[in-house]
């Protein structure tokens, strides 16, 4: 069993008057603990053969007789179908849910409903993900406030009690009681059982367990909750008869109360001073549910903010190039990335943005925002070079960013310095650990390259296409402000240079708008 246990002696009745008595008893044995000891046994004789359960054991073939295996059998007639349905309860993340419903008032519950993952998909539709967040957290707060500690712990008592049941029911009653008849069969209860007596220390373990087991299933525990609870996990039936269970739990007491298993043990060991050990199950299913509702809830939540970011990605890469697929890097990509997958390393996180700057760069800065950038800078006159600087700085540092991928992206070749170190360290590092710490920092490094690459382009795109708004605006002006010969540059532009600044701004804006959900800070990186 998974379940938490706590360990405590376990004494029933006169139980621990008899561990005093037998305590007292070793202790006044003068100097001679191991006489004292084997009087002590001598006693324990005694009262397995007066008591009202006499008949369990035989003291002179320390055998236990027919009738402790009749005991078990008429325990394991009623509780059997239990057995059957309750295989897997202990691990069941429904059965702590349905434990939890069950305390749980109509308001709760209607918070619950609309807490689930399908509820907050629905409302995804209607709802912006930044209200619906915000709605949602305010539901979950107002759902975990209604636990209280008086209704977490009516939760709690009652999902232990049902695993106390569980461990009960589940004890392998069938194992010990075939010793007993190797002719019995597994829930066959046609078969008339005719029980021999079996040595007491073949079974000794067994019976050590039972009583761990029968320890915990307490007569004033709430049981009509917890078998309320269980007949809804099974869908409305019964996983034993109420009426069954009470009359096993008065049996389980009456045993327990004459200490008969006890003294059984004591003696088969020869340890007067054994107790048995009860195991109470202690889970704070309270706590693990609200906490799995949260996971749910975020989960939730961050799938339709993923969902969105993904298609507004995927949008805008079609208005910018024309499609959402676009790889133009060679080594820094998905597929080298498989490589560190498989070896449970984080590879290069920067994929996507990098790509889709590769193929910016590519498609259209080296040829049309470098035309129309000499056009303006070089053959345009400036009122100032104050107002040109600007844009040239922008237009010279993302001309040199291009030649920066390159390199970037050939150093990571199986030739490059960073791609052979990578290569050799992932081949070593299932014998040698030390080589994760030092892809790690290759591979941080790595990928701050690539976050400053982005952040750096998006800047300066930035910086030209406010420019370049400027111009559209000055273009208008009688006269212009800022170049004093825009009629000799429209003569020099193949087309219409007011349209051409304006589609070129326009794909500029929307590139922009794609880089901005890929830029952000660089990570500190270790020293190699």
């Amino acid at each position: 069993m998974e379940q938490d246990i706590e360990l405590k002696l376990c004494f029933c009745d006169n139980g621990a008057m008899g561990f005093l008595d037998n305590l007292i008893g070793l202790l006044s044995g003068g100097g001679d603990p191991e006489a004292a000891k084997k009087k002590r046994v001598r006693q324990i004789a005694k009262e397995l053969g007066a008591g009202k359960y006499s008949r369990f054991y035989r003291i002179k073939s320390e055998e236990l007789e027919g009738p402790f295996a009749k005991f078990l059998y008429d325990i394991y007639k009623l509780i059997s179908p239990a057995q059957v349905f309750l295989q897997n309860a202990a691990k069941s993340e429904q059965l702590k849910e349905i434990t939890v419903d069950a305390f749980l008032d109509k308001e709760l519950r209607a918070l619950k409903a609309g807490l689930s993952a399908a509820a907050i998909q629905e409302k995804a539709k209607t709802v912006p993900v930044k209200d619906l967040s915000a709605a949602v957290k305010r539901n979950l707060s107002a759902f975990a406030a209604g636990f209280d500690s008086a209704r977490v712990n009516s939760i709690n008592n009652c999902y232990n009690t049902i695993i106390a049941f569980v461990n009960f029911v589940c004890f392998d009653f069938f194992f010990v009681l075939k010793k007993f008849d190797p002719g019995i069969s597994e829930r066959n209860f046609t078969y008339q059982p005719r029980f021999q007596g079996v040595r007491a220390g073949e079974v000794i373990e067994e019976i050590k367990d039972f009583m761990e087991y029968s320890a915990s299933v307490e007569e004033d525990r709430d049981w009509k909750s917890a078998l309320a609870v269980l007949k809804q996990y099974k869908e409305g039936m019964d996983v034993v008869n109420p009426d069954h269970w009470a009359r096993i739990i008065r049996l389980l007491k009456d045993v327990s109360r004459t200490r008969i298993l006890e003294l059984i043990v004591q003696y088969t060991l020869q340890d007067p001073l054994w107790q048995s050990i009860a195991r109470l199950p202690d889970e704070r299913v309270a706590d693990k549910v609200l906490d799995a509702k949260k996971a749910e809830i975020e989960g939730a939540v961050g799938k339709i903010q993923n969902d969105k970011r993904s298609a507004q990605i995927e949008q805008l890469a079609r208005t910018v190039f024309g499609s959402a697929d676009v790889e133009r890097l060679s080594h820094y990509s998905n597929k080298t990335n498989e490589l560190f997958l498989k070896k449970n390393f984080e590879g290069f996180t920067k994929v996507a943005g990098l790509n889709y700057l590769k193929a910016f760069l590519l498609d259209f800065v080296k040829k049309e925002i470098r035309e129309l950038c000499d056009l303006l800078l070089i053959r345009g006159q400036w009122t100032t070079n104050v107002l040109s600087q600007p844009v040239s700085d922008a237009y010279h540092e993302i001309m040199g960013l291009s030649d920066q991928l390159t390199v970037f992206d050939e150093a990571l070749s199986d030739k490059g310095p960073d791609g052979s170190r990578l290569k050799q360290a992932l081949v070593k590092v299932d014998r040698d650990k030390g080589q994760g710490r030092y892809i790690r920092i290759i591979l941080k490094a790595v990928n701050n390259n690539a976050q400053r690459m982005i952040n750096t382009a998006s800047a300066n795109l930035i910086t030209i296409g406010r420019n370049f708004k400027n111009l559209l605006e000055d273009m208008q002006k009688k006269p212009s402000e800022v170049i004093m010969n825009w009629k000799e540059l429209e003569g020099a532009s193949e087309e219409p240079l007011a349209r051409r600044i304006t589609n070129d701004y326009k794909r500029m804006y929307y590139f922009v708008q794609l880089m901005q959900f890929f830029t952000g800070p660089v990570e500190e990186e270790e020293p190699q």
